[in-house]
């Protein structure tokens, strides 16, 4: 199928979010669509597939104008959209929901259970997923829900399919696994639209390139004919320099120590220590209980044994409250359910996790004092935004990262822990959030930082701790550190 969108304009109220945008796509090829936050790329896709009406332009497919009033008229048509946040039933089985709304009968009103499972199972074996069709979606991995997501589209003979970042959330394994589906397909002729903002995965699995900057359309480059330099500029407008920025100051005292923190079948015997001015990078395969460790350092999940030492002085930290007293800051993996509250402002989402600053001795809240530090946060984090009434919920991902970022640096925390704090974050974003946190360490912060991106890893951290199923399996110097060693930890070796 091929696909030609020229000239698409789209506004919301006063907000244009696309001009002049365009895109093509042609028949069996993996095609990026790549863009800063808030370029209009899902924008673009929306349109294409009848959830939103564009304003102006047109929408061509295999030589014929066409409007899609609705995901369903595009489905029929054989183009389906896999958004990032899946669309599954979790207490429904596999079959059930690769069938929902789509039932085989054999009288009305009476499912023939007998050839939906044998379907559902045809479909599977061709994708090469080993999952029964009569599991619970709700024992499935995201990357297997992803890839159940993948059958729907091909039970309806899709055409065409568009992932909205589809490996944000996936293990590297599962990655792999999602990389020879996609191969196969672009075999069988389906043609995929491939959103993410990790290059790395760009450059090993797409053919072209298209980019938006500002819902405009920039350019289309040929995989083979460009770099991450040229597609970088083509995003934001300018050179990015180095991926990682560099750090040249002197790392100080050890500020936070654990020892031995277990809590059963979770996470066991963990030790590690942490200094002033430091990024330790946490590092390993997704479940292996990094995120785990972080909550119970934290106080959300409570831990069986171990100690924990702030500047040499044993603590005990049973809730979050105690763990911000005692200077410790979390940046959660989840900034939308966790991290911010979404149909709040900017200013509020802020003012709430500082009230103490912005009050004065009598819990009361000094206006001039909050304004000042809205204002601040939005100038020195680059928030893009209207201003502080801006409600998190009309922002790009990296801006309201920024935001769940403003919201502890301005507590002053001694510790501050950044749990996967660029996923779904564009390569503009990511050098500014990077920035932050070397800011941070300059002014003698302890950073934890867990990551599933090991270049960033790699190039953020002065000490990389690798963990797998639960236990610190060792820690590497920054000197000594690469892509090799630290795999071979998470996956089970020694070096």
């Amino acid at each position: 199928m091929k696909i030609e969108m020229q000239k698409i304009c789209k506004s919301f109220g006063q907000n244009q979010v696309l001009k002049d945008a365009g895109f093509q796509l042609g028949d069996g090829e993996v095609h990026a669509l790549m863009g800063e936050n808030g370029a209009g790329k899902s924008t673009l896709m929306k349109i294409l597939t009848g959830v939103y009406t564009r304003d102006s332009g047109t929408v061509i497919v295999d030589g014929k104008e066409v409007v899609y009033k609705n995901p369903q008229e595009a489905e029929k048509a054989g183009i389906v959209f896999i958004h990032q946040e899946l669309n599954v039933l979790f207490d429904l089985t596999v079959e059930e929901n690769l069938f929902l709304g789509k039932e085989l009968t054999m009288f009305p009103g009476i499912c023939n259970r007998k050839a939906m499972r044998k379907k559902a199972e045809e479909t599977l074996q061709m994708l090469g997923v080993k999952i029964p069709a009569n599991k619970v979606m709700s024992e499935l991995s995201v990357g297997q829900q992803q890839m159940i997501e993948i059958c729907k589209a091909l039970m309806v003979e899709a055409k065409v399919i568009i992932m909205d970042e589809p490996t944000a959330a996936l293990t590297q394994s599962e990655t792999k696994v999602l990389f020879e589906v996609i191969h196969n397909l672009r075999k069988r002729g389906v043609s995929i639209v491939y959103i993410s903002h990790r290059m790395e995965e760009i450059f090993e699995l797409c053919d072209r390139i298209t980019v938006l900057r500002d819902g405009s359309y920039v350019g289309t480059k040929d995989i083979a004919k460009t770099d991450m330099n040229e597609i970088v500029k083509m995003m934001i407008g300018r050179e990015i320099g180095e991926r990682y920025p560099t750090r040249d100051f002197a790392i100080g005292k050890e500020i936070f120590r654990v020892e031995g923190l277990t809590k059963k079948g979770v996470f066991e015997n963990v030790s590690f220590s942490v200094h002033a001015g430091e990024v330790l990078g946490v590092s390993g395969l997704m479940g292996a209980g990094r995120t785990e460790i972080m909550q119970a350092i934290f106080g959300n999940l409570p831990y069986e044994e171990g100690s924990l030492y702030i500047e040499d002085q044993k603590c005990q930290i049973r809730n979050p409250e105690q763990a911000i007293d005692l200077g410790i800051g979390f940046i959660t993996e989840d900034r939308k359910s966790e991290g911010l509250m979404l149909e709040e402002t900017i200013q509020k989402n802020i003012a709430l996790a500082n009230l103490d600053s912005i009050s004065n001795g009598f819990g009361v809240l000094n206006g001039k004092a909050e304004d000042d530090l809205i204002a601040k946060a939005i100038q020195e984090l680059h928030i893009r935004c209207t201003g502080p009434q801006h409600e998190c919920n009309n922002l790009s991902g990296g801006n309201q990262q920024k935001v769940v970022i403003a919201k502890w640096i301005y507590t002053s925390p001694k510790i501050l822990i950044f749990d996967e704090p660029t996923r779904g974050v564009d390569i503009g974003a990511k050098k500014e959030i990077y920035n932050i946190i070397n800011e941070l360490a300059e002014k003698g912060v302890a950073i934890i930082m867990v990551s599933s991106e090991l270049p960033e890893v790699l190039g953020m951290s002065d000490r990389i701790m690798v963990v797998r199923e639960g236990k610190v399996r060792g820690i590497i110097s920054r000197e000594e550190a690469d892509q090799e060693k630290t795999m071979t930890l998470a996956t089970g070796g020694n070096i």
